[in-house]
C-alpha cells in the first residue's frame, strides 16, 4: 500500500514536472497568445468608447470599431505611406554612419568597418545562412503579427467563451474566485492600455514636432519610432529616442544637445502632464519589480518578453495581491481593477 502512495506521488511530481517542461517549450505560443488577449482588450475598449458616446447599438459596437481602425490603418497607409516608408529606410541608411560618427567621437573606431571586415571574412556559405536567417527572422515577425491581430479579432467576438473555458480547468469551488481574477485583471489591463495608447500617441507627435524643428532628417519616422518604443516602460523611451540622438551627431553637436533636451522634456510631459491627464486615479505598480519583470521577460523570452514584461507584471501583481495576500494571508489590501463602486482605478507605468 505504501508502494503504490509512492508510485502515485512520484508519477504525480512527474507529470508536474513534464507540464512545466510543455508550458516552457511553448512559451512564444503563450505569449502570442497574451498578445491577442491585448489585441481583444483594445477592441473592446473603442467599441465602449462607441457605444457610449456615440451611441452605437452594442450589437454593432464591435464591428464599428474593427471597421473603424482598419479604415483608420489603411487610410493613413495610403496617404502617409510612401512618406512614411521613405523615412524609414532613410533612417536605416542613416544609422551605421551615426553610430560609426559617435564611436569615432569615443575613440573607438570605425564600427561598420569592422562590421564590413566580419562579413567579408565570414564564409560564403555562412553569410548567405546569416541573410537568410535575417529574412526568415523577419517573416516571422509578420506572421506572428498577424496570427496576433486575428487572434485577438475571434477572442473580442465573445470573450466568455475563452473565459468559461479556462475557468472550467480548476475545481469548481475555485470557479468564482478564477473568475473575479481573470475580471480584475482584465480591468487593469484595459485601463494601463487605453491610457499607454494615448501617451503613445502625444509622444509620437511631440517627438515628430521637436525633431522637425532641431532640422533632423525623416523627424516623421523617428517619431514614430519613439512613440512604437514607448509601449515599453522605463526601457522603450531610452531606445524610442536613441536613433534620433545618433542621428543629431551626425548633423551637428548642437542637433545632439537639443535633441536629447527634447527628449528630456517629452518624457517629463508625458509623466506629468499627460499620465495624469488619461490616469484620473492612479496605482502605481513598484517601479523595480516592473522594471525587472522587463529585464527578466527579455532574458528568459527574448523580443516577446521584452514587450509584454510589463503587462504580464500588472497581471501578476493583481494576482498577488488578490489571491495571496488578501485571500490566502488575510490581509486587507486594495486590488486594482476590482469594481468597488469607486472611480476607475488607473495603472501607471
Amino acid at each position: 500500500m505504501r508502494d503504490a502512495e509512492f508510485i502515485r506521488k512520484v508519477l504525480i511530481a512527474l507529470g508536474l514536472l513534464a507540464f512545466a517542461l510543455v508550458l516552457w517549450k511553448l512559451s512564444d505560443v503563450l505569449l502570442l497568445a497574451f498578445g491577442a488577449v491585448l489585441v481583444a482588450i483594445i477592441l473592446h475598449a473603442a467599441a465602449d468608447a462607441l457605444v457610449r458616446y456615440l451611441r452605437v447599438p452594442d450589437r454593432w459596437g464591435l464591428t464599428v470599431a474593427g471597421l473603424l481602425i482598419f479604415v483608420a490603418f489603411i487610410g493613413l497607409a495610403a496617404l502617409f505611406g510612401t512618406q512614411v516608408r521613405a523615412q524609414f529606410s532613410n533612417v536605416v541608411e542613416r544609422l551605421p554612419f551615426a553610430v560609426d560618427n559617435f564611436a569615432k567621437n569615443l575613440g573607438l573606431g570605425s564600427v561598420s568597418d569592422e562590421i564590413s571586415e566580419m562579413v567579408s571574412d565570414a564564409p560564403t556559405g555562412g553569410l548567405a545562412s546569416r541573410i537568410a536567417g535575417i529574412g526568415g527572422a523577419i517573416l516571422n515577425g509578420i506572421a506572428n503579427f498577424l496570427l496576433v491581430v486575428i487572434a485577438g479579432l475571434y477572442i473580442a467576438a465573445d470573450p466568455r467563451l475563452y473565459t468559461r473555458g479556462l475557468v472550467k480547468l480548476f475545481p469548481k469551488h475555485q470557479h468564482e474566485r478564477v473568475e473575479s481574477s481573470l475580471d480584475a485583471s482584465g480591468q487593469v489591463l484595459r485601463l494601463w492600455l487605453t491610457s499607454q495608447l494615448i501617451a503613445m500617441t502625444c509622444v509620437a507627435l511631440l517627438s515628430m514636432g521637436a525633431y522637425w524643428l532641431i532640422g533632423l532628417p525623416s523627424p516623421i519616422g523617428l517619431g514614430l519610432i519613439a512613440g512604437v518604443m514607448d509601449f515599453i516602460p522605463f526601457l522603450g523611451p531610452i531606445l524610442g529616442a536613441l536613433p534620433a540622438v545618433l542621428i543629431a551627431f551626425t548633423v551637428s553637436g548642437e542637433a545632439a544637445l537639443w535633441t536629447i533636451l527634447a527628449v528630456l522634456v517629452i518624457q517629463q510631459i508625458e509623466g506629468n502632464v499627460i499620465q495624469p491627464i488619461v490616469a484620473q486615479s492612479v496605482i502605481s505598480v513598484p517601479p523595480a519589480m516592473a522594471l525587472f519583470a522587463i529585464l527578466v521577460g527579455s532574458i528568459l523570452f527574448g523580443t516577446l518578453g521584452l514587450i509584454f514584461g510589463f503587462p504580464l507584471a500588472i497581471v501578476t501583481y493583481v494576482l498577488v495581491k488578490k489571491l495571496y495576500v488578501r485571500e490566502t494571508l488575510g490581509e486587507e489590501t486594495e486590488v486594482p481593477g476590482e469594481d468597488n463602486g469607486d472611480s476607475p482605478q488607473k495603472v501607471q507605468s
